[in-house]
């Protein structure tokens, strides 16, 4: 039997304690934006490693590991749309608010290379965080409470667990209430696509890694962004998908893979 998901995220947050830490003494960054102790987006992996282990061993382990690359559970390709293109179409989106709301943002001028080790790095990132959340986290609760309740419940902790780094990076409070609601809605939009791509921690991931990368090549590195109009932006796509497919699995009308 699985740990209480109490469990989990005590374990996610004292983790991640000595980045926070480390992010508040030293004051270095990562990228522009982004605070040395955004590395914490592995603690959740390590604290589903190390509560797997203690329930199913090695073998159990080497599951939650092997989800890493679990896209043969996406059995309808069609997903894929989404999960790729879904979070840049909102921050295309974004931009064109932005500008037609009369701020000057320049065009963005994203260089491959770079885009690509940005690719990378950020698909890496969101593993570690996706094996935890979706992973390990994701299933217990929305057994008990049901697709759209967890994943708000899991939104919330994701959101909160942001704090320090966010902090560390001098956002304003206003900021990160409106990033905390947007980013609510991507829990919610990450479950839908969990649950429709025979819960592949691979989907789950790709899309993860797109917020990051549209946020890091939105004008200039991310000074552009604007969470309030992306928030609302976001909202609205959940608030489509939940009206769509259900609140109770986010999975039972078109579109069911399973």
């Amino acid at each position: 039997m699985k740990n209480p998901i109490s469990i989990f995220f005590l374990l996610v947050a004292v983790l991640s304690i000595p980045l926070y830490l480390i992010g508040a003494v030293t004051g270095l960054a990562l990228l522009p934006g982004l605070p040395i102790s955004a590395l914490a987006a592995f603690c959740p992996m390590i604290a589903a490693i190390i509560l797997t282990h203690g329930e199913s061993g090695i073998p159990g382990v080497a599951s939650l590991l092997k989800r890493s690359y679990d896209f043969r559970r996406i059995k309808s390709r069609v997903w894929y749309v989404p999960v790729i293109l879904l979070m840049p179409t909102v921050m295309i989106l974004s931009f064109a608010v932005i500008r037609l709301a009369g701020v000057s943002a320049p065009i963005p001028q994203v260089e491959v290379l770079p885009a690509l080790v940005l690719l990378v790095t950020f698909f890496v990132a969101a593993l570690g965080e996706e094996l935890g959340w979706c992973g390990y986290a994701i299933d217990p609760v929305q057994a008990k409470w049901g697709a759209l309740q967890a994943a708000i419940i899991l939104g919330l902790f994701w959101a909160v667990w942001h704090y320090p780094p966010l902090i560390q990076a001098d956002r304003s409070v206003a900021w990160i209430a409106w990033w905390s609601l947007g980013s609510i809605a991507l829990r919610v939009i990450i479950v839908w696509l969990y649950n429709n791509t025979g819960k592949s921690v691979f989907a789950a991931s790709l899309f993860h890694m797109t917020i990051n990368l549209t946020w890091q090549l939105f004008p200039i590195n991310g000074s552009y962004y604007d969470p309030f109009i992306t928030s609302l932006i976001t909202v609205g796509v959940a608030g489509v998908i939940v009206t769509v497919w259900g609140a109770q699995t986010l999975a039972n009308r078109i579109g069911r893979s399973r």
